[in-house]
């Protein structure tokens, strides 16, 4: 099994590098010191009420969300760590559009940021569908450590992956 699957599209010198610290019993003690503590953000509800706030702070006219909920459905192996989706429904002669943020259930035991980096990310999709530059600037827009965030998390998912317990 690759323990550097979340890594996989990084250059070589910096899986190498996460490959020293991960055998050295150092990286969890790097990601602690960036995020000591995890979110309080445990239900659907008070998750809802978190991606609604960022939402309405930098996309207050883009389509709105009917659901946003933690899903234990949701594969790391297999799919991302969220999921949007935009579902039309025809209703007679009408098309009702519905967009969705579903969060793994994994992310409940995150620190905050790393939290918050999926969330923009997803909602981010909002605006762009494809993850194009567009897409990353906009994700840079609502969370200025976006790609130090999204490289904190990988880090994590790879320290789980491996057994340690890090929260």
């Amino acid at each position: 099994m690759n323990t550097l699957k979340y890594l996989a599209g990084y250059q070589q010198p910096i899986q190498d590098q996460v490959s020293e610290l991960l055998a050295n019993g150092k990286l969890k003690a790097i990601l602690l010191s960036r995020h000591p503590d995890i979110h309080a953000i445990r239900t659907d509800r008070a998750l809802y009420d978190y991606t609604i706030e960022i939402k309405n702070q930098y996309l207050r006219k883009s389509q709105p969300l009917s659901k946003i909920q933690y899903d234990d459905k949701i594969s790391l192996s297999h799919q991302a760590l969220g999921l949007h989706s935009f579902v039309s429904r025809a209703q007679g002669r009408k098309t009702k559009a519905k967009n969705e943020i579903r969060i793994s259930s994994r992310l409940k035991k995150v620190p905050e940021p790393l939290l918050r980096m999926v969330v923009v990310h997803e909602l981010a999709h909002l605006k762009e569908k494809d993850h194009n530059k567009a897409f990353y600037q906009l994700c840079c827009h609502m969370e200025a450590d976006y790609h130090q965030l999204e490289f904190d998390l990988r880090l994590l998912l790879t320290l789980l992956d491996s057994g340690v317990k890090v929260y």
